[in-house]
């Protein structure tokens, strides 16, 4: 895990390269991941809101018109190749003669798109984790939806990012977190990144985490923190990470502030902590490696193999 949070900026000057026929410039894009193997999309949005690009989160293919569906890009990402759900999503796709291209490293997902001269792009074999592997699809991606300005960009920000100064500050805000239950906030734009943070705390600390985006989480979640005598102790477990961005702009950082003043009145401890780069990127690359860090003291702190996901491979079992 340590090698993997250290060599992410090397992730981004991989040259991907689209095998059989290579897909034109669509009206659409549609991509379907799981887990760690749709975060580069989250990111790519980031980047770039007004590209039309959505992800599906389930089986199959999402529900659109022939027309939307004909003019679109079906795009299946599963950094192992296997996962079921992007699988099916594939064999539909293809089944209905609609324009497929596959991302992942190998597996199913490789062996079907050689066997049906489906476009792919194979991701470089390592032993890391999907959710550390974001930089590998996100190139991948960057170069399926041929945005040449952002993988441009990624190959000059390899060279600005040092995972290694967040450590620190990362074994830092594990020890407050011990025995807790984070929640991140942060503004809507930013949601990937929470999500990220989500995710990162799960899978390698192996401990409950959630997730919000502000205005959204004033106008409901916040109610479920009106401490009173007789609920206080469902709260003392919470210990709450604002993700704060410069850009958020005026009504967010409000919403912060006020939110973040009610939080600590009902002696909630909450912890702000400001994304810090010269580029949207940047900044929630350094964000994440202040996550990874954490997560990883978390794990070793509570004995725990940061690598593996035992739970999620039992379930695996269970459906089969």
């Amino acid at each position: 895990m340590e090698d993997a949070i250290l060599g992410f900026p090397e992730q981004l000057v991989y040259s991907p390269i689209i095998q059989n026929s290579k897909p034109t410039s669509f009206r659409n894009y549609v991509l379907c991941g799981m887990g760690g193997s749709h975060l580069a999309a989250g990111f790519f949005k980031l980047y770039d809101s007004s590209f039309p690009l959505s992800v599906h989160y389930d089986y199959n293919l999402p529900a659109l018109s022939d027309a939307v569906s004909k003019d679109s890009l079906f795009i299946a990402s599963s950094y192992s190749g296997n996962t079921v759900e992007t699988f099916s999503f594939a064999q539909e796709a293809y089944n209905k003669k609609l324009n497929l291209l596959i991302i992942a490293s190998g597996g199913k997902l490789i062996e079907f798109a050689r066997e049906n001269n489906v476009p792919f792009i194979t991701l470089p074999t390592r032993t890391i984790q999907p959710r550390n592997a974001v930089g590998f699809s996100l190139v991948a991606l960057a170069h399926a939806l041929s945005h040449k300005t952002l993988a441009s960009q990624l190959q000059v920000l390899s060279k600005r990012l040092h995972p290694a100064l967040y450590k620190k500050a990362g074994e830092e805000l594990a020890n407050k977190l011990l025995g807790k239950v984070p929640v991140i906030y942060t503004s809507n734009k930013n949601h990937s990144i929470a999500y990220s943070w989500k995710i990162k705390f799960n899978e390698t600390a192996k401990i409950p985490a959630f997730f919000n985006m502000f205005p959204e989480l004033n106008h409901n979640e916040l109610s479920g923190f009106d401490i009173r005598s007789e609920t206080k102790n469902l709260s003392n477990r919470f210990h709450f990470i604002f993700l704060k961005d410069e850009n958020d702009g005026e009504h967010i950082e409000k919403r912060m502030d006020a939110t973040k003043t009610l939080y600590e009145k009902g002696r909630l401890p909450v912890e702000v902590i400001l994304l810090e780069g010269e580029s949207v990127l940047e900044r929630a690359f350094n964000s994440l490696f202040l996550a990874d860090w954490t997560a990883l003291s978390l794990a070793q702190s509570y004995g725990i193999d940061p690598n593996t996901t035992p739970l999620v491979e039992k379930f695996k079992t269970l459906i089969v």
